[in-house]
Order: C-alpha cells, then sequence, then structure tokens
C-alpha cells in the first residue's frame, strides 16, 4: 500500500493555506452554512472561497474534500442538494456525506464525484459499510472514533474500500454522529443545523469564589479558583454523580495517536485525519507539520519520533482513545 494521506482541516482560507504550507495531502472544509457540521459564526467558506481554496491548493498537488454531512431537514433539501451541486462544479475532489438519501442524489447527478463516507453516518461494521458501497459507490470511510486497530485490521480484511482514521484532536462520546445533548439544551442540533454548544447559549457567571459555565440555561461545569475554565460542551460536562462531581461523559482530553503509526499501517488504513476546524492557523500549522515530519520518517523506515504536543492538547491531557482500549 501506498503511503499514508494525511487529511487536514481547514475552518477558514488563513488555516487552509495553513494546512497546505505544512504538508497536507488533502484538506477538508465547509460551505457557510447548516450543510456542514461545523456550522459557527466566523468560520467555513463562501462559493468563491472554495474556487480559491481548489486553486492554492491543487497548484500545490493537495486535495480538496468538502464535508456536506449533516442531515437534510424535511420538506428543504434544497441547500443540501445545491451543496452538492456546487462542490461538483467547484471541481473538489471529493465530497463527505453521512445521509442516505443525499448520497443517492450525488451519485445519480454527478457519477464522477467522489464520495466519501462521514464519521456522522457512524458506519463500524462490514455489513453497513458494504452498503454504502454497493448503493451509491462510496469511495472511502471514515471510521468512528470507538473502533481498536485489531477491529480495524479485520474490517478492512473484509472490505474493499479506502479507511480513513482520526489520529488527533477531540474525541466525541458513544456512537458518532447521535449527539442529542447539546440538542435538548438548546433545541439546535449539530446533526441537522451544524452547531454543537452555539456560543449564543453560552453563559459563565461568579457563584462565590467559583465561575460556572452554563449552556442554555443548564450548568455544565463549576471551575474553583485557578482552576482552567473550558468551554461548556455538554459532553464534557462535570456532574454531580455518587456523591462527587466527575467527568460522566468524556473527560476535556485530545486524541493523539502518532505513535501507532505502524499499527495503523499494518491494520491496512488508508488516510490520517486530523480534527480541528474551529481551531486558528497557528494551531494548524503546528500540528501538521508535526505529523508530515512523523509521517516522512516513518515511511523512510526509521522509528516514529516523539514530537511534543502537548501545548495543542485540549485540558492538557493527550489519549489513544479507543484504539488501544482494555475495557469491554
Amino acid at each position: 500500500m501506498d503511503n499514508f494521506e494525511l487529511i487536514c482541516p481547514a475552518g477558514t482560507p488563513a488555516a487552509l493555506r495553513a494546512a497546505v504550507d505544512a504538508g497536507a495531502d488533502a484538506v477538508y472544509l465547509g460551505f457557510r452554512d447548516e450543510t456542514n457540521a461545523r456550522n459557527f459564526p466566523g468560520l467555513n467558506f463562501t462559493r468563491q472561497d472554495v474556487a480559491d481554496a481548489v486553486d492554492y491548493a491543487h497548484a500545490r498537488r493537495v486535495e480538496v474534500y468538502v464535508a456536506i454531512n449533516t442531515y437534510p431537514q424535511a420538506g428543504n433539501l434544497a441547500p443540501w442538494q445545491k451543496a452538492v451541486d456546487d462542490a461538483a462544479r467547484l471541481k473538489v475532489d471529493a465530497v463527505i456525506m453521512a445521509d442516505p438519501g443525499l448520497l443517492a442524489y450525488a451519485a445519480k447527478r454527478h457519477p464522477d464525484l467522489r464520495l466519501h463516507l462521514s464519521v456522522q453516518a457512524s458506519a463500524a461494521n462490514v455489513e453497513a459499510i458494504r452498503l454504502y458501497r454497493e448503493a451509491f459507490g462510496v469511495r472511502r470511510v471514515v471510521l468512528p472514533r470507538v473502533l481498536t486497530v485489531p477491529e480495524i485490521a479485520r474490517l478492512n480484511a473484509e472490505i474493499d474500500i479506502e479507511t480513513e482514521v482520526f489520529v488527533f484532536g477531540g474525541l466525541c462520546p458513544m456512537a458518532e454522529g447521535r449527539c442529542s445533548l447539546s440538542s435538548y439544551a438548546t433545541g439546535l442540533s449539530p446533526n441537522k443545523q451544524g452547531v454543537c454548544s452555539p456560543a449564543n447559549h453560552v453563559r459563565y457567571e461568579q457563584r462565590g469564589g467559583s465561575l460556572a459555565s452554563t449552556l442554555g440555561g443548564f450548568t455544565i461545569n463549576v471551575f474553583g479558583e485557578g482552576e482552567q475554565a473550558g468551554y461548556p460542551t455538554l459532553c464534557k460536562g462535570r456532574f454531580v454523580a455518587g456523591g462527587g462531581p466527575a467527568y460522566l461523559f468524556e473527560e476535556p482530553t485530545s486524541l493523539n495517536a502518532m505513535d501507532l503509526l505502524p499499527e495503523l499501517k499494518a491494520a491496512g488504513v488508508r488516510a490520517l485525519k486530523i480534527e480541528g476546524r474551529q481551531r486558528g492557523k497557528a494551531y494548524i500549522a503546528a500540528v501538521v507539520r508535526a505529523y508530515r515530519e512523523a509521517l516522512e520518517t516513518f515511511a523512510a523506515g526509521r522509528p516514529v519520533p516523539h514530537i511534543d504536543l502537548q501545548a495543542m492538547v485540549e485540558g492538557g491531557t493527550q489519549t489513544t482513545g479507543a484504539y488501544t482500549r482494555a475495557w469491554r
């Protein structure tokens, strides 16, 4: 198999240029609307931005993928179908989608457009992946962050489709693409409107000597004096259970699977994905550059180097997540 492809996030044109210049093989981005799962103010791309991004990336032999990975709202298919049409017109290299109806539309309307299955689809078994391949011609599946390396190897032994896995950045709890916690608190869905913990529902307030973070009127965390206050994402909230406060769903930590490059290669993984379309260009440049160095060293037959990315991880801690999980 060829070397890994390094797939890098771009939330803004500046971040895209940083990723390309730092060594990305492909960048992924979204239009500035609810068709992508990172629909935040100040992020994403106009159609002209995407045209410029394609020119910039292609001139440097880097591919551009567009994430159209939310689920169309009932009776309102037009924005999603237009996003697919525009992505094809702008000559992007692939679209990343989850909704079966939208995949069917893209396959029929634009048969030459390369289709990738988003992690939002939560396809984590052979039968599901084969269905998307046979029904829509999907060429690559982005696997959920719930599989061990041996499980990924077994999948790759039975499917004829490329696999892409996350190696750095945020983690999502439980079955990915089914987050309803934020929807409950705010009335806005990550999978329909593309907004998780939207800023206009976030509040911070002093409570004695503590700082409380709230989302949609719900207390998500209470930080003591001198404790770093994180953004109130419900899945990373600290709640009282069993007599004391604890992170019940997910602790504020970041995935870093750089040390697992040999195992992921042996498992048949084709592409490595960095999370972080909401991150700035300095973060993007540093992480992409580090992974490019690691990949080139590994490809040359030398041991994967230890590259310090501690300053880039959430909560000051790193994990290999489910890849090396010991629990059942």
